[in-house]
């Protein structure tokens, strides 16, 4: 079976990239290069699709900036409200708070634009569309050590972790996971039964989550737990 191009939309701050940028790609197979109309095209179609339960490609923003001001700020919130589920971003410069700001604002991929060779671009858009993400390994290091800075003096004053979830809400919420009724709950944990019952309303709500067990499979799936 073909594999399916991916679609890509691409968007420079200055011509020369946004030229080389498409130029680069055009002659890559597994890419199909969208413009701004089809852009518009696209997101009907993949809303379509849902609606029938298929599956589409998503589309990826590849985004190529100098720096991470606030004109660039402004590209990548635009390409997500017009339909690009994934973004890869290629910067001259990223310094620590840029790199927080575009984790921030979904971008699951950062290339060094030294570094942004075809090869490397392609396999950076692969992997944003099958839902992984990529940073270069200093830049990696860099953003763990701003989680862990954020986790010691921020969230753990305030009895929070990285997950937003306080370590009790993290204890409810496994043994929810386990199985355990809320009179379980309360005599594993010391607790009184309507404790744990407004420990799982404040996480329900905050959340905008149905019940306890779907919050318990969203902090699954989001490695809450």
């Amino acid at each position: 079976m073909t594999q399916q191009r991916i679609p890509v939309w691409v968007k420079a701050l200055d011509p020369l990239s946004q030229f080389g940028l498409v130029h680069a790609l055009r002659q890559r197979p597994e890419i199909l290069l969208i413009g701004d109309a089809e852009l518009a095209e696209q997101q009907a179609l993949s809303q379509q699709v849902k609606a029938d339960q298929r599956t589409t490609p998503p589309v990826v923003a590849l985004v190529a900036v100098d720096s991470l001001d606030a004109g660039a700020v402004q590209v990548l919130r635009s390409a997500t409200q017009r339909g690009c589920r994934r973004t890869v971003l290629i910067g001259s410069t990223i310094d620590d708070e840029a790199l927080m700001t575009a984790v921030e604002l979904g971008v699951s991929g950062v290339l060094r634009r030294t570094d942004a060779t075809a090869d490397r671009i392609v396999h950076l858009l692969q992997a944003a569309a099958a839902g992984d993400g990529s940073l270069p390994p200093d830049l990696l290091g860099r953003l763990l050590g701003q989680v862990s800075r954020m986790q010691r003096h921020v969230l753990a004053p305030r009895g929070l972790s990285h997950t937003g979830l306080s370590d009790r809400e993290t204890q409810v919420l496994r043994l929810v996971a386990d199985g355990k009724d809320t009179q379980e709950i309360a005599r594993e944990l010391s607790y009184s039964e309507r404790t744990v019952k407004n420990v799982l309303h404040d996480v329900t709500s905050r959340l905008q989550l149905k019940n306890r067990s779907h919050a318990v499979a969203y902090a699954l799936r989001e490695g809450l737990i």
